[in-house]
């Protein structure tokens, strides 16, 4: 009998239960290397491929919850899970080509992206990664920080974390995951009068301004992580009063695979 049949929840007394991501919290230490000081991580994709039944068992486990009770968890559980899944599922659609790929990118066509392809299930239905980050994840949860903890396979994304999200923990996690993100200098960094920050600010900028810790816009927000991009008294100053100009970096769509 397959290891996910006795693993997929952990029954926690007098609460709903909760899944269990302890397998992918496992390979994920298995399998991710964290670099530039804790900032940023690369994958170890053959390493899985070598044994791919732990992810293909955690995935099945994924696609075994139905949707009444996925509604049964509190709101960090439902979070935890989708995001869980995306990197997951990510990975396995990875797998797919590896390592016969420089990109994920590469896994698309001309008529269709590699985040439109219906490659697995969900709640009940077969699934797009497109449809999982934006219609499940942005389009439900109010939650600007899943950003920094979804991940596309690419040096250009924040990192894969080296440990799977719970609901117990995800506030930590999250909020981790963003200072992580923002103090890494090749995505985010302050120069002369500009602050140079990834494109996930420009792509995704509505998110960033919606009044979350009332940042109503992106200088609020990045303001609230002043610290952690290596702002001064005086450039955060500035920042909040509109006196910084706003640069958005190249992204680097490069597989995040470890370095040979």
């Amino acid at each position: 009998m397959m290891r996910w049949l006795m693993l997929w929840v952990l029954i926690v007394p007098g609460a709903q239960a909760a899944f269990d991501h302890s397998a992918w919290n496992q390979l994920l230490q298995r399998h991710v290397v964290v670099i530039s000081g804790g900032n940023a991580t690369q994958v170890d994709y053959s390493g899985i491929a070598a044994d791919p039944a732990p992810l293909q068992e955690y995935t099945a486990a994924l696609s075994q919850i139905d949707k009444t009770t996925f509604d049964e968890w509190p709101e960090p559980e439902q979070l935890a899970f989708l995001v869980n899944a995306y990197n997951a599922f990510t990975i396995e659609l990875i797998l797919t080509e590896y390592p016969d790929l420089e990109s994920i990118r590469d896994l698309g066509s001309l008529f269709t992206s590699p985040w439109e392809k219906e490659f697995f299930e969900l709640l009940g239905e077969t699934r797009t990664l497109d449809e999982l980050e934006h219609q499940m994840i942005r389009g439900i949860f109010a939650e600007p920080r899943i950003h920094f903890a979804v991940n596309c396979a690419s040096v250009g994304c924040p990192a894969l974390r080296a440990e799977a999200y719970t609901g117990s923990d995800l506030e930590n996690q999250l909020e981790d995951q963003t200072r992580r993100f923002l103090a890494d200098e090749s995505r985010n960094r302050p120069q002369g009068d500009a602050l140079h920050v990834s494109k996930i600010f420009d792509w995704y900028r509505e998110d960033f301004t919606t009044g979350w810790r009332e940042a109503n816009s992106l200088a609020d927000f990045l303001g609230l992580y002043a610290a952690a991009l290596g702002l001064d008294d005086a450039q955060r100053k500035a920042l909040h009063a509109g006196e910084v100009d706003i640069d958005f970096l190249k992204y680097d769509w490069s597989l995040n695979d470890v370095s040979p």
